[in-house]
């Protein structure tokens, strides 16, 4: 739904001037945002930023404190800095009456989730946390044969997430989500997204949830004999699956590829500069040799109070595609790959196949198969109308697909089963 003419094009600041930032920042500018702000601690991206949107001096802010603690200078705010930080800035964002789009995911912690939320309802502002997923296309088409009754009363599901071998490597071995002390665990930085996802397509939340999963792979135990610590001196750095020369030079050359992985990297769009940049950054590590303990697979099984029962496979040994879902009806089952979903009917024994029209790839360089356009189309409804109901979700539903997160963590590190309970009380802030 495109914003009417009766609501202002909404002005829009930015905090985090990464690929997610800039990302969400094009698509609103696209839409016809004004983007008005930037805050970002980097000065090179900074100042290319402001450049881009034609930013003034006193529009681009070092500190993301110095922009939210001042008098509020747009509409909205996008929050995509590094996830220890969205708490503190979303609060102080809230406290300013800004409407705000939070990266996923919303806090690192259930009290950190819960400041936010007092801050966002006590100032009555649009919020939505960036669960892409639900604002797919396919995600669209997929809940709709659900709603209308095409296969039944959903009984069971399975759900896989393809996280990519050089997607693991890049951003949860070597990149900035390798470390859980210094981001979260691998189920809530990467996957919370499809927890999310699942109560979205079930409509209801697990009453109990086991997990089972490790790092199993990306570890000193398995470093090959001659291998070096940098893959630009390893003498196997050709026929490793890992390769960090391979990976990012492969990335010349194709815009989407130089805009995410290679952007994370460097710069400089040459052959010499992406080897001098692995020479020297965390990017050219052995990826038997970094300091990561993200878990590289991971099983979540959840049971509904209805019965229902889904498991969820996360697993870094696939390569990057869409998500990859099947679910069990009374009356039928349904299959779904991101592109495509195919109906088994039981009644009549025959299979159908709706196919998404419109088609995006499944990483976040091509959009998240449409789920950022359509998400920041959703939020820029919102604030323009400042309706809350252009949005799918809001702090509180966020807080119950992390509640379902951070209880398969605790399963999964004590062998038990949890159980979550039915409500959504916040605890204090």
């Amino acid at each position: 739904m495109g914003r009417t003419k009766e609501h202002h094009a909404p002005s829009v600041a930015l905090v985090g001037a990464g690929v997610r930032g800039l990302g969400y920042a094009r698509r609103a500018a696209a839409q016809g945002a004004r983007i008005v702000a930037v805050a970002e601690p980097r000065t090179q991206a900074r100042a290319d930023f402001a450049t881009e949107f034609g930013l003034a001096p006193d529009q681009a802010f070092a500190d993301a404190a110095d922009l939210l603690a001042a008098a509020r200078v747009a509409d909205a705010v996008v929050i995509a800095s590094p996830d220890p930080c969205h708490a503190d800035q979303a609060v102080l964002a809230a406290r300013q009456g800004y409407a705000i789009l939070l990266e996923k995911p919303m806090a690192l912690t259930e009290e950190d989730c819960a400041r936010v939320i007092t801050a966002v309802e006590q100032a009555g502002v649009v919020f939505a946390v960036g669960h892409v997923l639900r604002y797919t296309p396919y995600t669209r088409l997929l809940k709709g044969l659900l709603d209308a009754g095409r296969i039944g009363t959903i009984v069971s599901v399975e759900h896989l997430e393809p996280v990519g071998w050089w997607h693991q490597a890049h951003s949860y071995v070597r990149g900035n989500w390798r470390r859980e002390d210094q981001s979260g665990p691998m189920l809530l930085t990467k996957s919370c997204h499809d927890i999310d996802w699942l109560m979205h397509v079930m409509g209801e939340s697990p009453a109990r949830v086991a997990s089972f999963g490790s790092l199993s792979h990306f570890t000193a135990a398995n470093k090959p004999a001659t291998a070096t610590d940098t893959c630009v001196t390893c003498p196997i750095e050709q026929s490793c699956a890992f390769s960090a020369k391979r990976s990012y030079l492969q990335c010349l050359g194709d815009p989407v590829r130089e805009y995410w992985p290679l952007s994370m990297v460097t710069s400089d769009r040459t052959e010499a500069g992406v080897l001098e940049a692995l020479r020297e950054s965390p990017y050219g590590r052995c990826v038997y040799s970094c300091d990561n303990d993200a878990v590289d697979h991971q099983v979540v099984a959840l049971e509904f109070p209805s019965g229902s029962t889904a498991s969820f496979t996360m697993t870094a040994f696939t390569e990057l595609t869409h998500r990859k879902t099947r679910i069990f009806g009374t009356l039928g089952c349904l299959e779904g790959d991101g592109e495509a979903v195919r109906v088994h009917d039981f009644v009549t024994d025959r299979s159908e196949e709706h196919r998404v029209p419109s088609l995006h790839g499944a990483s976040a360089a091509d959009g998240h198969g449409g789920g950022d356009d359509a998400l920041v189309n959703a939020f820029l409804d919102a604030v323009a109308s400042g309706d809350q109901s252009h949005l799918s979700s809001d702090a509180r539903t966020s807080l119950a697909s992390h509640r379902v997160v951070w209880a398969a963590e605790s399963a999964r590190r004590t062998g038990t089963v949890a159980t979550l309970p039915h409500d959504l009380d916040v605890p204090p802030s």
